[in-house]
């Protein structure tokens, strides 16, 4: 078995859900509190996938930083050495899909060769939804990068959008 350890970041803007979803993916918790993040903070969670003919143990390091509308300087020193990152989207704000590509080029100005995985979250609230599967395809494909419809409240795509994400940076 292989050991790996790769830096992964969660963008997206204020209150679309990165938090819950590392909590959700990290220790299987949902809080539906909101705790607004300051700066970054870190997690560290084990996966194990297959590489070829191996197995890799992937030690996923999680930095979830804080959503903003201005790109600055100390987001950009968090985000070096990433190799990939899952941006976040709410699927009951339209404006969040739309800030995606500029957190994109933000990570591929500092790591041209990061992966990237787009996860629409607040899946499960069905009712309230702005954006439609569609325009998240569409956004995603701009982007290169594979989508899931996530929901940290309910686990739905969780596990396999970060799984996604950890089989792309260890490829």
């Amino acid at each position: 078995m292989i050991s790996l350890s790769k830096k992964v970041c969660l963008l997206g803007d204020f209150a679309v859900g990165k938090t819950s979803l590392v909590r959700r993916f990290v220790y299987s918790l949902f809080d539906d509190r909101y705790l607004s993040t300051i700066g970054v903070r870190v997690s560290r969670k084990m996966i194990v996938l297959p590489r070829g003919q191996d197995m890799v143990e992937l030690s996923l390091m999680l930095w979830d930083l804080a959503g903003s509308e201005e790109f600055n300087t100390v987001r950009t020193s968090y985000l070096r050495g990433a190799a990939g990152a899952i941006l976040v989207c709410d699927l009951t704000r339209t404006t969040t899909l739309d800030s995606l590509p500029a957190y994109a080029a933000e990570l591929r100005q500092v790591n041209p060769g990061a992966w990237l995985v787009v996860a629409a979250n607040k899946g499960d609230l069905v009712g309230e939804h702005r954006l439609t599967e569609a325009q998240v395809a569409q956004r995603a494909a701009e982007l290169a990068a594979p989508y899931f419809i996530t929901s940290a409240k309910t686990g739905a795509n969780v596990e396999v959008a970060f799984h996604r994400l950890g089989e792309l940076v260890v490829a």
